[in-house]
């Protein structure tokens, strides 16, 4: 009973936190509501025993592209008023794009509750974690993507960085030897 009204908990609060980025005023507010409409998945998640991809709901999404966005639209100089003229315009467009949308949810949800008859085999049960079984696999059966994808993301780091090394003349940098050498009776 408890786990039926967690679920319910969960999905309602990420369905009105989503209408709530959708429809909230204040584009700093909406960022705040997709912070909440991110972390109801992830109990939801949790509920499912599906502890690591909860957190990487958590980790990923809240920990980086939700901050991140905050950051972005608390730093930019956005003209609302100007993207909101545009609306009508493009209204049209989207009632195809979201008339898509729909189609292929309406697909998925066809294809979900044929679930193990499409395939022809049930899951195997097993008496492990999710957790171990993927580490498992990860470091046994894709260990050398794994760690391409690791070097890949060194690289992609590395990249980032670089850039932001380059020397600027108008800048003093400080010495650091003609500092320790300092005597305290030449201070001011």
């Amino acid at each position: 009973m408890i786990a039926i009204l967690a679920f319910y908990l969960f999905a309602t609060l990420t369905i009105a936190s989503a209408v709530a980025v959708i429809f909230a005023r204040n584009p700093v507010h909406s960022v705040l509501w997709l912070i909440v409409a991110f972390f109801n998945p992830a109990g939801l998640m949790l509920m499912l025993g599906a502890e690591y991809i909860a957190m990487l709901l958590v980790i990923v999404y809240v920990g980086a592209v939700a901050v991140l966005f905050l950051f972005v639209v608390m730093m930019l100089d956005i003209d609302f008023a100007a993207l909101r003229s545009g609306f009508t315009r493009n209204l049209p467009f989207g009632l195809i794009v979201a008339g898509v949308l729909l189609l292929e949810i309406i697909l998925a949800i066809g294809a979900w509750k044929a679930g193990p008859a499409l395939s022809g085999a049930a899951p195997v049960e097993t008496g492990q974690s999710n957790i171990v079984a993927l580490g498992q696999v990860l470091y046994s059966r894709f260990l050398y993507p794994f760690e391409i994808a690791g070097l890949i993301l060194l690289v992609a780091m590395i990249g980032a960085i670089v850039p932001t090394h380059r020397r600027r003349g108008d800048l003093r940098t400080p010495r650091a030897d003609a500092q320790i050498r300092r005597r305290p009776d030449e201070a001011i």
